[in-house]
């Protein structure tokens, strides 16, 4: 028989699922004082919610103030709401970064991961016989979006120089590349270390590593111009200061990241120096 603290739990986890399902497609909240905080779908919105909830919860106990966790059906869908500036707060990728921060009102940095650095990936089955890149040669390969920046950006960027020809198939999230590869329904896809990282181990364990991009600046948490300055300082306060006691440093354990520190614009500027033109919002 179940005892009382299992069943407590399972509620508990059936309650995140339900909340992450009901919020992945929402823009309203109950709450009329509450800021939206919205994340990049990378990942199914339940497992966003299971990494991200307890930030969340910290912002609103060390800022007085209440996030809403937002995500999106799919990355061109987060791309156009982003566009419509449908979000108070978003994690967005870099390359999501220099294109809604531009103009007075644009998306402006808040913080980063601290000591880290982005690298993209693309992943095979472990028992692929493909050894080198140039194998890739008029494959059709999965990607999670047309913008996504260093799991597709940079990978198909990196191919074409090479003079390698392929197909690119856009499958929604980093999760759904990672699990298309390792049941074979794709030679290969484009990923980034930390979602790999944080993928199922029964998938994860079935992929190894075929190529990687270089560091680039990580992920914003940027805010809309129209929260009030005060409400931004105080995130941006909570967010660096997560290291410093035993709640912050759990909740940074379940995004594997070591912190958040403060962020610039001016941040992003190796990114800005690429000149990438692909188009966002496009699912194809």
């Amino acid at each position: 028989m179940a005892t009382k603290a299992s069943r407590l739990t399972s509620g508990f986890i059936g309650f995140l699922f339900a909340l992450a399902a009901s919020a992945a497609d929402s823009v309203n909240d109950t709450q009329e004082s509450a800021f939206s905080f919205a994340l990049v779908p990378q990942q199914a919105a339940s497992k966003l919610l299971q990494s991200w909830g307890p930030v969340l919860s910290y912002l609103n106990i060390h800022t007085g103030h209440h996030f809403a966790f937002r995500t999106a059906p799919d990355i061109p869908t987060f791309e156009n709401r982003l566009r419509s500036e449908d979000y108070d707060f978003a994690y967005m990728n870099p390359y999501h970064f220099t294109i809604f921060n531009q103009g007075d009102t644009g998306y402006q940095a808040v913080a980063k991961a601290r000591d880290k650095l982005i690298r993209g990936v693309i992943v095979v089955r472990k028992d692929s016989p493909i050894q080198a890149l140039g194998e890739l040669d008029g494959l059709t390969l999965a990607f999670p979006a047309p913008a996504a920046f260093a799991a597709s950006v940079l990978p198909r960027a990196n191919l074409n120089a090479r003079n390698i020809e392929f197909e690119a198939k856009y499958v929604s999230s980093h999760d759904s590349v990672y699990r298309a590869v390792a049941k074979g329904l794709y030679p290969a896809g484009g990923g980034v270390v930390r979602t790999l990282n944080a993928t199922e181990p029964t998938i994860r364990e079935q992929l190894r590593v075929l190529w990687m991009t270089q560091g680039y600046t990580p992920h914003a948490i940027a805010a809309h111009p129209r929260v009030p300055a005060d409400i931004v300082a105080a995130v941006r306060e909570a967010l660096a200061m997560m290291s410093d006691d035993e709640a912050g440093r759990a909740a940074l354990k379940r995004l594997k990241v070591k912190g958040f520190e403060a962020a610039a614009n001016a941040d992003w500027d190796d990114v800005r120096q690429l000149n990438i033109t692909t188009v966002v919002g496009s699912k194809d």
